[in-house]
């Protein structure tokens, strides 16, 4: 269990402490609204109405025990950047910023913050991704151009050996695991058979998973 701040509470702010708490975390919320910090006390490990671009303030928060500090501060990208530029004064480490802009992500990205989130336009991609790859659940991209998708098998697939359905690319492409009925099968050879309604996790690049697509429907 480790302990997170969320600074800005409002829909993406307020779903990531949510999640972080029903994850087994704590989080402490900060909003320098009133009512939205009342709204959710009961709901968050600790709740601050402060104003997160005063560094005097946030060096009382004790920021320093928490593992990430996450900048969900909506449109005001000047609110934004002065909360980044105080922790990064105080020496805080882990920074996550919600960039709402182009420009807000470039100015960010010179503050040398742990990541940069654009959660509008990340879910704009998984929807167009699974828009177009319905047969594909969920994916990962783990660097390097590298990623993971889960793949629910559909009765077409029923009984065939996983080199059937990766064929001639498959050498390019690891099975990483099936899960099946509450069992899960990590050590996934070329002749192992996929059932209907089995959840297959591949790994690849984007232009092997791509070229595969079509034998998975």
């Amino acid at each position: 269990m480790a302990h997170f701040t969320v600074i800005g509470l409002g829909r993406f702010g307020i779903s990531a402490s949510l999640e972080l708490i029903h994850l087994g975390h704590t989080v402490t919320g900060v909003d320098k609204d009133p009512k939205i910090v009342e709204k959710y006390v009961e709901e968050l490990t600790q709740a601050i109405i402060c104003d997160a671009t005063d560094e005097s303030v946030l060096k009382e928060l004790n920021l320093a025990n928490s593992e990430a500090v996450l900048i969900a501060i909506g449109k005001d990208m000047q609110s934004s950047l002065l909360c980044t530029l105080a922790l990064k004064n105080l020496g805080v480490n882990g920074i996550w910023v919600k960039a709402s802009t182009k420009a807000h992500h470039t100015i960010v990205s010179k503050l040398g913050v742990s990541r940069i989130i654009h959660p509008e336009e990340e879910m704009g991609v998984r929807v167009a991704q699974s828009l177009n790859y319905p047969m594909v659940n969920n994916y990962l991209s783990i660097g390097h151009g590298i990623y993971v998708v889960e793949i629910h098998i559909k009765p077409t697939l029923h009984d065939k050996q996983i080199s059937q359905v990766l064929g001639n690319v498959g050498r390019n492409i690891h099975a990483v695991l099936v899960n099946r009925d509450q069992e899960v099968f990590t050590h996934i050879s070329d002749s192992f058979v996929l059932h209907e309604n089995d959840t297959l996790l591949l790994c690849g690049t984007r232009k092997e998973l791509k070229y595969i697509a079509p034998r998975l429907v």
